[in-house]
């Protein structure tokens, strides 16, 4: 049998690297910790990576959602292949960390990016990050390099989350569904509150999930421009949306929309966040042929967990 492709060598969307490292550090504990060491330094390039891209204007017709979608992808897989090299020198120092703390690093190691949360929602106290990355040792003028824009957008998705997390664990109650998952696709559909949808007036609609008012829907409605995919190919139409008068009502009503359509059984109660995410797209609730993916990725990805974590 061929031997696997070292974790710096595989695709940064693999699920099974997560996997492979927790059999790595039952079978060989040393080179386990060695293996999750590069890992973490693949994690601060990549933090380095996005900062450099994030303050780079970006404008023109090659400026898309997916574009910056495969190019974090590509920023992901160069900082986990430059990790192999420890061009910065953490990966020993981590590793000594690592070893002191072996004995409960596997139930710690972050997650693959795409890869399924936890059963049950674990986030009660929003505290997600593993406790070693705390231990870890500052970079010298890393705070001061950071842009000012970076810090205030993860201020506002901080925020964001402090408004819809009770809402999403009530909504977690109703479908089953883990309250993170349901927080990633609210995320997505309204650019972390950035783009949510208002009444020509400026008046907030609150919905964040981006439900359209069908010709049942009796309530209160906005009418904005909005995406949509036909064939493949990104449209611009004016469409009705559902307007409510809160968070608590958005997610109500997101439940309840779940709960009653037949064509969202295997939505309801799913546990898995990449199938969370694809069952979404199969049952119709988005034309983007990216959006599954892209679900896949706050749920799986560092942002979120960020988000989520206590300050």
């Amino acid at each position: 049998m061929k031997a696997p492709l070292p974790a710096t060598q595989r695709l940064v969307l693999d699920p099974a690297v997560a996997g492979d490292l927790r059999n790595r550090l039952r079978i060989d504990p040393q080179a386990g910790v060695r293996q999750a060491a590069r890992q973490f330094e693949g994690m601060l390039l990549h933090q380095i990576l996005k900062s450099m891209r994030d303050a780079t204007p970006a404008s023109g017709l090659l400026d898309t959602e997916q574009s910056r979608f495969f190019a974090a992808i590509g920023d992901q897989q160069m900082a986990q292949e430059l990790a192999s090299q420890s061009p910065l020198g953490f990966a020993s120092l981590i590793e000594r960390q690592l070893a002191r703390q072996q004995s409960g690093v596997v139930a710690t190691l972050p997650a693959a990016p795409g890869a399924g949360l936890p059963a049950q929602p674990v986030l009660p106290a929003r505290r997600a990050l593993p406790a070693v990355v705390t231990a870890l040792p500052a970079v010298p003028g890393a705070a001061a390099a950071q842009p000012e824009a970076t810090a205030d957008r993860a201020r506002r998705r901080r925020d964001f989350v402090d408004r819809v997390w009770p809402h999403a664990v009530e909504a977690a109650a109703t479908t089953g569904i883990p309250a993170q998952f349901l927080v990633a696709q609210s995320a997505l559909e309204s650019g972390w509150g950035k783009r949510e949808l208002r009444a020509a007036d400026g008046s907030p609609s609150f919905n964040v999930f981006g439900i359209k008012a069908g010709r049942g829907w009796v309530g209160p409605t906005v009418e904005v421009p909005t995406t949509e995919f036909v064939d493949g190919v990104p449209q611009t139409v004016r469409a009705r949306f559902r307007a409510y008068a809160s968070y608590a009502e958005a997610f109500r009503d997101y439940a309840q929309l779940l709960g009653s359509h037949p064509r969202y059984a295997s939505v309801v109660g799913q546990q898995d966040g990449v199938q969370f995410a694809r069952s979404l797209q199969r049952a119709g609730y988005a034309t983007d042929p990216m959006y599954a993916d892209k679900l896949a990725r706050i749920i799986g990805g560092d942002t979120l967990r960020q988000a989520l974590s206590v300050a």
